[in-house]
């Protein structure tokens, strides 16, 4: 059995992004690791090559600006990454480059690419999701935030990077057969320092809206207001141990009273039927169940 990781990344240092924790994460479960860097404007390329790893292939890729709807953009920078990975390659692990693996899941995800590798039935792997926002305690969980999504595919070019690479679909269109893991993401893209995070938000939505839109909904203020969730809990288990040094260089503060919970009251219904069933009610699921 053989394992290509791959991602897409721009401008990983001027925005923050833990991409190199983020690769660093998944390359223990990957005999090759694809990373199409975009034109960034920083030194994200020398961050990367300081991984000093002989599994990473950097490809160079030249990002459309112009495609300002749907976050189009990032889907076909996806299915460069995923096109590089050649034909010898039974599975394709993807990540985005505000995600990372704990190395606590590593063999549940081996076990799991051996056990349905020879079971075509299988499409891909579905991955649970921890979502951490305004620093590295809290969690957010209201429904505005995705439970599932998949990571890992079979390496068939007929999958393709769906809407805004959030996931992947045969064809374009008919939802990938996939079996759940034991295992989570931890998704950081909401753990920032508040002024790089309303950069970020300014830059990333050039790729959703127009420039009016932006300055009306993003505002042209210098920092995030991460008051501006719903609702949050606190997070009770273990960083990856890739996360140990920018954990500890965190230099901005934010507390958050978790009885806070910013509900109209058919969210609020619908919010306290999921925490004490575990049943999230309409929940919009890009995949099937195999």
């Amino acid at each position: 059995m053989k394992v290509c990781g791959f991602t897409i990344v721009r401008n990983a240092i001027k925005f923050d992004y833990p991409v190199i924790e983020s690769i660093m994460s998944i390359l223990p479960v990957c005999d090759k690791f694809i990373v199409c860097l975009g034109n960034s404007e920083d030194t994200t390329r020398q961050a990367i090559e300081a991984i000093n790893s002989d599994k990473i292939e950097i490809i160079d890729s030249i990002w459309d600006d112009s495609l300002r709807e749907g976050g189009a953009v990032l889907a076909i920078e996806t299915n460069k990454a995923f096109d590089a990975i050649t034909s010898d390659y039974d599975w394709a692990f993807y990540i985005q480059a505000d995600e990372v693996v704990h190395e606590k899941y590593y063999t549940e995800i081996r076990e799991s690419m051996h056990k349905y590798l020879n079971d075509s039935s299988v499409e891909g792997l579905l991955f649970k999701y921890e979502h951490f926002f305004g620093n590295y305690k809290y969690i957010a969980d209201s429904r505005k935030w995705y439970r599932h999504e998949i990571r890992i595919i079979r390496n068939n070019k007929q999958i393709r990077s769906y809407k805004d690479a959030q996931g992947f679909r045969i064809s374009g269109t008919n939802k990938l057969k996939v079996k759940p893991l034991n295992a989570y993401v931890y998704h950081y893209g909401w753990v920032k320092n508040p002024y790089q995070l309303k950069e970020k938000q300014k830059d990333f939505n050039k790729y959703w809206h127009t420039d009016e839109w932006i300055k009306k909904m993003v505002g042209e203020d210098d920092l995030f207001n991460f008051n501006c969730v719903d609702s949050l809990n606190v997070f009770r288990g273990s960083h990856p141990n890739v996360m140990a040094d920018r954990i500890a260089k965190r230099d901005w503060d934010f507390e958050f009273d978790i009885s806070t919970k910013k509900f109209d009251l058919r969210t609020k219904i619908l919010y306290f039927i999921e925490k004490h069933t575990g049943i999230r009610l309409f929940e919009y699921k890009n995949y099937r169940l195999a």
